[in-house]
């Protein structure tokens, strides 16, 4: 059956817009009643995912049901985990961070939920947000995250749909500040080299390099994740939201 209700292209708020009927409420006024607090898990796997856009220059945000978080330009697909020791709330001790959901069904509002679960990136990067004390706390400092980049392969093979942070670090090796990950996110990418996107045998020479230095044990095989298909039942909402995990 043809979808019936597809809607237009969202054109960006500048947050100057006012509500209708709601004694002059803005959208500003919204932004900052949703999104106080850059420390909420929600907010922050929001603020994870914002840094790593902006990292590979993606164009747009992706939909709420995507299986993944951020699309290249290039159509790699990046699934952002993220963490951190302090939460928003109070706590006896720092938390334990362990990044989950790295399988998920994938939904269309064509077929709904696919029948099985599946790993539906071509690269992983699992961020941590570093501080201990509430008093070093900046969420607007990047240099308080740690960036730890996987390729998909390497998850896929793993199997596993959850990984605490020792083992992300066994799979990823040593952590990329801000300013390297694009560039490290590069280095990860599975696929075969393309033409006309700058391959060739010094950029593959390079990656190799860059696979080995990283610790992913050995040159990933070129060739993407392929999603989970088919879906049982009639479509449905998508159960996927994007809060931190």
């Amino acid at each position: 059956m043809p979808l019936q209700h597809i809607p237009s292209p969202v054109t960006p708020l500048d947050g100057e817009e006012l509500f209708i009927g709601a004694g002059g409420a803005t959208v500003l006024d919204f932004w900052r009643y949703a999104l106080p607090d850059l420390k909420t898990n929600t907010t922050r796997g929001l603020l994870a995912e914002f840094l790593v856009h902006r990292a590979v220059g993606a164009l747009q945000r992706n939909q709420e049901w995507e299986s993944f978080d951020v699309l290249a330009v290039d159509g790699l697909r990046i699934e952002v985990k993220s963490s951190a020791y302090l939460q928003a709330w109070s706590q006896r001790e720092v938390t334990k961070i362990v990044f989950d959901r790295l399988r998920t069904r994938t939904w269309s509002p064509q077929t709904g939920d696919a029948a099985e679960p599946s790993f539906n990136a071509d690269v992983y990067v699992f961020a941590v947000h570093t501080a201990t004390s509430h008093e070093d706390y900046d969420p607007l400092d990047v240099g308080q995250w740690q960036f730890y980049v996987v390729p998909g392969p390497v998850i896929e093979a793993n199997g596993t749909k959850s990984l605490a942070l020792n083992s992300v670090r066994a799979l990823a090796g040593d952590s990329v500040p801000y300013a390297d990950l694009a560039a490290r996110i590069r280095a990860a990418d599975p696929r075969a080299t393309r033409a006309g996107a700058g391959g060739g045998p010094g950029v593959v020479e390079r990656r190799e390099r860059a696979v080995v230095s990283a610790g992913w044990g050995s040159v990933v095989p070129p060739g993407g994740v392929k999603a989970g298909e088919g879906a049982s039942g009639a479509p449905r909402a998508p159960s996927r939201t994007r809060a931190e995990e």
